[in-house]
């Protein structure tokens, strides 16, 4: 999911920071699914998703 995740900050030059500050998703949740400490659920997933206008299945 993260690679995925990555390939949409790209995309719209967004930064992890900027992500967080809009969703109120924690940096720190954000690198836990990168460095694969945690997996997210589907809550996270959802506002990831409706934040990038995709949807659920394209990020997971």
């Amino acid at each position: 999911m993260y690679e995925k995740y990555e390939e949409l900050l790209k995309k719209t030059g967004k930064t992890s920071y900027q992500i967080s500050k809009d969703t109120g998703i924690g940096q720190n949740t954000l690198s836990n699914w990168k460095t694969g400490r945690s997996k997210p659920k589907i809550e996270k997933i959802k506002i990831l998703a409706d934040y990038f206008g995709v949807k659920v299945e394209e990020l997971i």
